[in-house]
């Protein structure tokens, strides 16, 4: 392919969110999530106003939106693992961030603009949030990655034995297989995480990067025997 042909290169810069970015972040949540309500102006005041550094926009040359990350740190065993995205959000709200027992940053959003896929998108924002957890010293990041793919056999095929094909690479679905390759591995299953996503039935794979720098090997555990199998050796 001649120069002159070649796909023009786009440059991505992640930062922290401001205010101004909200009305933006609202139009990407429903290109996004079309059936779903959007991040609100109230919302993501909240999460500025407790964890500003936990909040990130992904923006192009022209600084316009086009990807979004949205975390707040935990202290996990607060939390019943198998609770839902708005136990772990206080509703969207994250005013239960807890920087000063938590050790885990929890990604309660990330988006990519579906016209703007395939431009690194997602991996810069991923990068961006193990920069925090880098920073901080926290100890990992854990979110739930909904089964985008499973609503299409789930009349077939249990969640579990789902998961267990993406993760050892016999299936592929959209989200978590895009989350496995930047480093985080499942270590549980869980429903009624989004319990209106007709896409997931309600499924998702609780997943964690966790940051070598401060683990131990214990850290690296798997709540469910069948997921044993496909779980990263420490030090890997």
């Amino acid at each position: 392919m001649p120069p002159s042909a070649a796909r023009p290169a786009h440059t991505v810069q992640v930062r922290e969110t401001r205010p101004s970015d909200f009305d933006a972040i609202e139009t990407l949540c429903r290109a996004v999530y079309p059936s779903s309500p959007p991040w609100t102006s109230r919302q993501l005041s909240s999460h500025v106003a407790v964890f500003a550094e936990g909040q990130l926009v992904a923006v192009d040359e022209a600084d316009q939106v086009i990807g979004m990350a949205a975390s707040l740190i935990v202290l996990w065993d607060d939390y019943d693992a198998l609770g839902s995205w708005r136990d772990f959000t206080a509703g969207g709200m994250f005013t239960n961030h807890d920087p000063a027992h938590g050790r885990t940053l929890y990604g309660a959003e990330i988006m990519v603009d579906p016209t703007a896929q395939g431009r690194g998108i997602g991996s810069a924002l991923y990068r961006a949030r193990r920069a925090i957890v880098e920073r901080q010293g926290l100890l990992r990041i854990r979110a739930g990655a909904r089964l985008r793919g499973y609503g299409t056999v789930a009349d077939v095929e249990s969640p579990f034995d789902y998961v267990v094909d993406v993760v050892s690479g016999k299936r592929r679905d959209q989200t978590l297989s895009f989350q496995l390759a930047r480093g985080f591995h499942v270590f549980d299953v869980v429903h009624g995480y989004l319990q209106h996503d007709p896409e997931s039935r309600g499924w998702a794979a609780l997943i964690q990067w966790v940051n070598q720098a401060v683990a131990t090997p214990d850290d690296f555990g798997v709540s469910d025997p069948r997921l044993v199998p496909y779980a990263p050796r420490f030090g890997v």
